[in-house]
């Protein structure tokens, strides 16, 4: 797959399962981004196929894949381009022949208390991912993409992201996250696919991936190696265990 005259991808074979989420990982321009801009169309291979629910991305009409993908960008405010909340979501609506409201319900879930007339630049950077994904599940498509989703992110927003992404994950919809964030892919990915100068050195399970490879190992891991263990709620659930009495029924 080329950008330009750039090679950006070579030999890359990845299939995602539904409820599925597996976390791109790799070096600024290892290619996760091309990979994702092939799955949703904007990026024509140059040799192989890729396909997303049975259709060739770049050659489906826009109408069509919002209902089998969507991509939420590095930069929200790329898919952002209304004067108000309020028209990005009858825009929403209309772009995914979805009911008049739908986008709008899920901002008031993922934003309570952001009004109708407020302008998208007006948002935190959390807020602008919010909206902009709240645009993209509009169409409910079975493939959700993110660009490096946490980036900016606080804390609280990064957790209210990581609640949605699992609960999407429950419903069935397979989710691909392109990240620099390995406590991210920690919390969330049930696969690591690394990349490095456009192709795959290593696709597995996230414990496995993530333990081999000191540079994405997150801070748990580091800390307390050789245990597996690569989140504080694992940690948690581990020392539970080791406490508890045999033969008792805890309240």
């Amino acid at each position: 797959m080329r950008r330009g005259a750039v090679q950006a991808l070579r030999r890359v074979d990845l299939a995602v399962a539904p409820g599925e989420t597996v976390a791109l990982m790799g070096r600024n321009g290892a290619g996760k981004s091309t990979l994702l801009g092939s799955l949703v169309g904007l990026v024509e291979p140059f040799a192989g196929q890729v396909r997303v629910g049975g259709a060739v991305p770049h050659r489906t009409p826009p109408r069509e894949l919002v209902r089998r993908v969507g991509l939420v960008p590095q930069e929200p405010r790329d898919l952002l381009y209304a004067d108000t909340v309020a028209a990005e979501c009858a825009a929403a609506d209309r772009d995914a022949q979805a009911a008049p409201g739908t986008c709008r319900a899920l901002v008031t879930e993922l934003l309570p208390g952001v009004g109708d007339g407020t302008h998208p630049r007006d948002l935190s950077e959390g807020q602008r991912l919010a909206l902009a994904l709240a645009v993209v599940l509009t169409a409910r498509p079975p493939l959700l993409l993110l660009d490096e989703p946490t980036r900016g992110l606080d804390y609280g927003a990064k957790a209210r992201l990581v609640a949605v992404l699992r609960a999407l994950a429950a419903e069935g919809h397979a989710i691909v996250l392109a990240t620099h964030d390995v406590e991210l892919a920690a919390e969330l990915a049930h696969r690591v696919v690394l990349l490095a100068e456009g192709e795959v050195i290593a696709d597995g399970p996230t414990a496995e991936v993530v333990v081999s490879s000191p540079s994405y190992a997150p801070q748990v891991t580091k800390i307390l190696a050789p245990q597996h263990w690569l989140t504080v709620a694992q940690v948690r659930e581990a020392l539970g265990r080791a406490h508890e009495t045999p033969g008792r029924v805890r309240p």
